[in-house]
């Protein structure tokens, strides 16, 4: 059992003020194997001070000693790179193949905003004036529970990289992964009061950090509901905010796409970190004229995706987060059928096998209308939506008809076409013919996904502030 008793504030390890203890949980078995003392008001306000200290020296720092920093960073969390795997498929849940990426991750944002940092020019000529990229204070990070160790690093190597100093609000159901990280954090030797971090409730540290005048950043990944109501508590100091925030993502499939390298690209598309994404791509645009055919194909490959414990190599799809997203998950499911929707695969319950855990059978659903709920919420879990369209036109506008616009997917074995339909898709990011990431491009999201862009320039910039400086 873990016992997780502290927080990190101004360079060291202390004991949190708030006395609150969160029960974690092993979601493959429903277990619980530790818990936490999360932080309160008093803990977040002296996190917030601690970085306020630091920020005038620290806004000074060379490139060179920020790349430095970055560099231990990246070394101390890539040394507990299987520590933090473990963690990550015992109190998250993901499939052992996910883990490990997620575990890498973690370490290399350091080294991709150290890549990001040598190229960036912080100094620019523009006319008669002088333009200055100055850092914009301290910023608060706030990280959900999907990729937690990957949030925190990665907002911190952004601000970091900028100049600035942080205070953090990771997930408290990821306690243990927040521990190793931190722990490796502190190994790298940051100046105390360079980073801060303080688990917690959304409601009492998240709204601490967020109602502070001292606070002139946040960088928030999680549910649209929440971000906009950062967006109003942020407005009354005026703050700069990035937020990462919901999607529900078409894979647009064209009437000349090759399924059989199609398919499984857009299951996996899909069912990525178990569902539980929010650039997965759950509304499926299929060619009226080629519906059976996809259907035939999607049904197979959904039979043969693994849905069980996420330790066990073969395991595709891990359990839901909690018990309270396994039941969401299910009334979602319970929904579309209600709606009359057609079940493809799949359905409500636990797959064969199974009497405990909160796992999810993968479950796709046909004859789905894009104002049906199933095509309208975003489910956070392995259950896809097919819905037929008549053209090209017909399909750019069900792929846009969404309050979001994240990421989309484009399918077609004729690139020209694929580049035109995708030019035409109203989100962040579009990945045609293919699942990958790239650090140096922008992500974020068109429409209620979000403000503003994570990753390479764009999300450096997201941490300085221009100042034009004329007469020199």
């Amino acid at each position: 059992m873990y016992s997780i008793d502290q927080i990190y504030i101004d360079g060291a390890f202390v004991r949190p003020h708030g006395s609150e203890r969160f029960p974690l949980h092993n979601p493959a078995t429903e277990a619980v194997i530790g818990t936490v003392r999360l932080g309160d008001e008093e803990d977040a306000r002296c996190a917030i001070a601690a970085a306020k200290r630091a920020f005038p020296a620290f806004s000074r720092t060379s490139i060179d000693e920020r790349i430095a920093l970055l560099q231990r960073m990246h070394d101390a969390v890539a040394a507990r790179e299987d520590e933090l795997f473990a963690a990550i498929v015992e109190e998250y849940g993901a499939p052992s193949s996910r883990g490990r990426w997620m575990a890498a991750h973690a370490a290399n944002v350091f080294r991709d905003a150290i890549d990001t940092l040598r190229e960036f020019d912080f100094e620019r000529r523009m006319g008669s004036a002088t333009v200055v990229m100055q850092p914009v204070g301290v910023a608060a990070l706030i990280t959900p529970w999907n990729s937690n160790a990957g949030f925190i690093c990665g907002k911190l190597a952004a601000a970091i990289a900028a100049g600035c100093t942080a205070v953090i609000k990771p997930s408290e159901m990821s306690a243990r992964q927040t521990q190793i990280v931190t722990e490796a954090l502190h190994e790298a030797g940051a100046a105390p009061g360079v980073f801060n971090i303080v688990t917690g409730r959304g409601d009492v540290v998240g709204e601490t950090f967020v109602a502070s005048p001292d606070v002139a950043k946040i960088s928030f990944t999680g549910s649209t509901v929440v971000g906009k109501s950062i967006v109003r508590a942020s407005a009354e100091t005026l703050k700069r905010v990035t937020l990462e925030l919901g999607g529900k993502s078409p894979s647009v499939i064209l009437d000349d796409a090759d399924f059989a390298t199609t398919v499984p690209l857009v299951i996996a598309a899909g069912f990525m970190n178990s569902g539980q994404a929010c650039i997965a791509g759950t509304r499926i645009l299929v060619p009226r004229s080629r519906m059976g055919e996809f259907e035939a194909l999607a049904e197979a490959a959904v039979e043969a995706t693994v849905s069980g414990d996420p330790a066990e190599p073969r395991t595709e799809i891990g359990p839901m987060v909690s018990a309270k997203q396994w039941e969401r998950v299910q009334g979602y499911i319970r929904k579309g059928i209600e709606e009359g929707a057609r079940l493809l695969v799949g359905g409500e319950g636990r797959p064969d096998g199974y009497d405990r855990g909160w796992l999810v059978r993968p479950t796709v659903f046909t004859d789905v209308r894009n104002d049906m709920t199933i095509a309208r919420d975003e489910i956070f879990g392995p259950v896809l939506s097919i819905i037929g369209y008549d053209d090209e036109e017909d399909a750019i506008a069900i792929a846009n008809d969404t309050s979001y616009g994240l990421q989309a997917y484009v399918h077609s074995t004729n690139a020209a076409r694929a580049a035109r339909v995708a030019a035409r898709i109203d989100a962040g990011r579009v990945m045609v013919n293919t699942l990958t990431h790239d650090p140096k491009a922008p992500f974020g999201g068109f429409k209620q996904s979000g403000l503003g862009r994570e990753y390479g320039r764009f999300g450096l910039e997201a941490y300085l502030e221009p100042k034009a400086v004329l007469g020199l």
